[in-house]
């Protein structure tokens, strides 16, 4: 059985959830989220906890099972406590910016790129080198963080460019005379 699905999720005070077939709704104090959860993968509420259940030991079953109990934990915590990635832009001249709800990156091109924040998501610019990505939904945050990096990748031979916080570049000789 899997271990992951085995485990019940505890719903903290101030976490309203309604079970619906096919639809979980999460509500809690930083909003709400609603997920679709597969027709056989059957979701129940005991007490303070939601249990995850499936019919059979079959592969797809089995797979949708701990799939299904991740992302149910996921909006929990959410509607909790929220989610957040960092991201550092190396490079001389590398800078953000906030400008209301828009980020504004300058990146070594000739123009300003501009990111617009999705619903749900907000920026934070603590230093010029440093963007913190913030929300509810997990895969939002790490979609838009993701989307933000793509503009400017980190490069082996300087190492310039937008990086998650951490992430180590590996970093390459350059050309000899």
């Amino acid at each position: 059985m899997s271990r992951i699905g085995r485990k019940p999720i505890p719903v903290p005070s101030g976490v309203d959830i309604t079970i619906q077939p096919g639809t979980v709704t999460v509500k809690g104090p930083k909003g709400q989220l609603a997920e679709q959860i597969h027709r056989d993968i059957t979701v129940t509420q005991e007490g303070a906890e939601i249990v995850v259940t499936r019919p059979t030991d079959r592969g797809p079953h089995r797979a949708l099972h701990g799939l299904s109990r991740s992302l149910i934990a996921n909006m929990v915590e959410g509607v909790t406590d929220g989610f957040s990635k960092t991201l550092e832009i190396q490079g001389v001249g590398y800078r953000a910016s906030l400008k209301g709800s828009t980020l504004d990156l300058a990146l070594g091109f000739s123009h300003p790129v501009s990111v617009d924040a999705p619903e749900g998501i907000e920026f934070e610019v603590p230093q010029p080198t440093r963007i913190v990505v913030k929300g509810t939904d997990k895969q939002l945050v790490g979609e838009t963080a993701a989307k933000i990096r793509k503009k400017r990748p980190p490069e082996p031979y300087k190492g310039k460019g937008i990086r998650y916080e951490g992430e180590y570049v590996v970093r390459k000789v350059g050309k000899r005379a």
